[in-house]
């Protein structure tokens, strides 16, 4: 056995890219079912030993802020790291300190470097993509954890105890010959680059563009993918190694720029969310090489964060009066919503006669895309009106339930991406509006699609204030089948509510069906016949495929069109504890519209994914088969 290990770990030398040492991968450890694990691949100089010395760079984050807690994490010696890092072994560090870890680095049985550590799942970190790129910042791939683990994607539950490969590896024959001992694999976060990084640790651009297998002499770096940089002695934690300071809140003039994508994407990515890496990536997509990854065009992801107040004008009634033509029959949209015009721009006025000082208090504060945008206001006698953007498809319930139904606009594909247009709304609501807000009333009306199809959350007559504590109230208000139970029997208000009924919303883009539909002469509520169905394992399947609304879809939606069901049936857990935060929930649907997209566009392209295996192999269609009519 050992005899063989050994010919095989030679084989592993003999067909390992030698000339360049490593090859960075860029945007591919965003791809959770690629092949490849994404790891460093066995090239070393001393490969008769298997494994070396080897340091990571991690930046400290509650809970893992010492010594203690970041070397359990790791499966690193606490004495070393203390010591590499000149502190005591009780040491507490500052938030986002850059901390070196020292690793063995070994050469596994696939032909790649890892250091192997172990993680229990938690309500905050309960998918592989989140593990790797959340907890551990990069430093492990979403795909080597799928591989090294038997656990599905969706069958992840708390307490479970996941092997975790750490991206490493050892210096080749050449690096040893130029002096190099150790390699250290530093996790990138915006605004890196590599002429920074070589500066910060006193060596040679030239080491590092070549260690890595780079071409250009400044290449593009993304966040939370990984670099190598091979060091002549142990790294120190001296001021050459720390990243400069990343302010989390932009100034006002920043805000005030025309670019906000970048502003959102560095609040994002100094508060480590995913959202935040996908919209860098779409915003460098032209320098992208695989495409394929990255489906979405850049206004698929485009996230507008404000920290400034919005002007919100204060129209007279003449005016309104004028854009909607004194408020004439045909201009009515739904109820008091009328249609009116300034100039070239075409606005909705909305009647109420309710107190909204504190919406419009809100609104003028809040600022995303998957938000409605509120223009301004108008008090006349005893009503008010506001002035919103037009959305021109009106709402999701009413474009669910249209009878005109284009193969098209009501692809799973559509849907999905409807989803994710909402979640991060709620996301932007839940994290980065200041103050935070739940919005405490999501359903499929309150839910505005444009001409584009693209979706925006409205109606925030009922959102609270929450700064993530939670709120008790006695007025229930909102619509059956999508309330939370904790808020109907206790008047609990917190950001899990939102995800509730996010997890109803999600069914009723799956199905086709209200959240409160009529079934045998009996009214059902739509999430209790999701789960219901699901609970039936032998069945299941069947079932779901009469319930879900594709059947005009390729075979190959199925899959994907069950991983949302599985998604919103997570969202709707009856212990709000249980459910993902809106930041899992918009990492998976991502993860979900990637390989869908990927799917249809092979479909389309004469190739489609076989079903004995939906994520690793595919076949070339004949002219005939289903599975091509996209």
């Amino acid at each position: 056995m050992k005899v063989l290990f050994n010919l095989m770990i030679l084989i592993c030398f003999q067909t390992s890219s030698i000339r360049s040492q490593q090859q960075y991968t860029a945007n591919q450890v965003l791809n959770c079912k690629t092949k490849d694990e994404l790891l460093y691949t066995c090239n070393g100089h001393h490969h008769h030993h298997l494994s070396c010395q080897s340091f990571l760079i991690f930046k400290s984050k509650p809970p893992f802020d010492s010594v203690t807690t970041i070397a359990a994490l790791m499966s690193s010696n606490p004495h070393e790291l203390a010591r590499i890092n000149h502190v005591t072994e009780t040491a507490v560090f500052p938030i986002d300190k850059d901390v070196v870890i020292p690793v063995n680095c070994s050469c596994s049985d696939r032909c790649n470097y890892q250091a192997i550590t172990t993680f229990l799942l938690s309500p905050q970190a309960k998918t592989y993509f989140i593990v790797a790129n959340l907890t551990f910042q990069g430093l492990s791939t979403c795909s080597s954890l799928m591989h090294a683990n038997r656990y599905s994607e969706f069958d992840l539950e708390d307490g479970f105890e996941l092997k975790v490969p750490l991206r490493c590896a050892c210096p080749t024959k050449d690096q040893v010959l130029s002096g190099t001992k150790y390699l250290l694999t530093y996790s990138i976060v915006f605004k890196d680059n590599v002429p920074d990084i070589a500066r910060r640790f006193n060596v040679s651009v030239e080491s590092v563009l070549k260690a890595n297998g780079f071409s250009e002499t400044n290449p593009t770096l993304f966040p939370f993918t990984t670099i190598l940089i091979p060091l002549t002695e142990e790294p120190s934690i001296s001021g050459r190694v720390i990243r400069p300071e990343t302010s989390t809140v932009p100034s006002a003039k920043r805000s005030q720029s025309k670019k906000p994508l970048k502003v959102g994407i560095s609040v994002v990515c100094s508060l480590l969310v995913f959202l935040g890496i996908l919209v860098f990536y779409m915003r460098k997509g032209k320098k992208v090489q695989d495409s394929e990854e990255m489906s979405h065009s850049p206004k698929d992801l485009l996230v507008e964060i404000a920290s400034f107040e919005r002007i919100i004008k204060a129209f007279s009634f003449h005016e309104l009066q004028e854009a909607t033509k004194n408020f004439d029959h045909k201009r009515r949209i739904k109820g008091s919503v009328y249609h009116g015009v300034f100039g070239n721009q075409i606005v909705a006025v909305k009647k109420t006669g309710i107190d909204v000082s504190m919406q419009v208090n809100m609104l003028s504060k809040i600022n995303h895309i998957n938000l409605t945008k509120l223009y301004g206001f108008c008090m006349n006698q005893d009503s008010l009106y506001l002035v919103f953007e037009y959305m021109k498809m009106g709402s999701l319930r009413d474009w669910l339930r249209s009878g005109k139904r284009p193969k098209e606009t009501h692809s799973l594909c559509r849907r999905v991406q409807i989803a994710m247009d909402v979640a991060h709304g709620l996301h932007y609501l839940h994290n980065f509006a200041k103050p935070m807000y739940i919005h405490n009333n999501i359903n499929s009306s309150n839910i505005l699609l444009d001409s584009n199809l693209r979706a925006k959350i409205s109606n925030f007559s009922h959102a609270r204030t929450t700064d993530h504590i939670r709120v008790l109230t006695t007025r229930i208000v909102g619509s059956r089948g999508y309330m939370a139970p904790e808020y109907v029997g206790n008047g609990s208000v917190t950001s899990k509510v939102d995800v509730y009924s996010f997890g109803v919303v999600m069914m009723e883009l799956i199905s086709g069906k209200d959240a409160v539909f009529r079934e045998g002469g009996q009214e059902v509520l739509l999430s209790t016949t999701m789960a219901t169905i699901m609970v039936d394992g032998v069945n299941a399947k069947r079932e779901l495929m009469c319930m879900i609304d594709l059947a005009d879809e390729e075979d190959g939606s199925m899959e994907y069109a069950v991983q949302m069901v599985k998604l919103s049936l997570a969202c709707v857990k009856q212990d709000p504890e249980s459910r993902p935060s809106m930041d899992e929930v918009v990492s998976s649907l991502v993860r979900i519209h990637v390989d869908l997209q990927r799917t249809v566009d092979r479909c389309s392209g004469r190739i489609i994914l076989t079903k004995s295996d939906p994520f690793n192999e595919i076949n070339v269609c004949d002219d005939d088969e289903k599975g091509c009519n996209v």
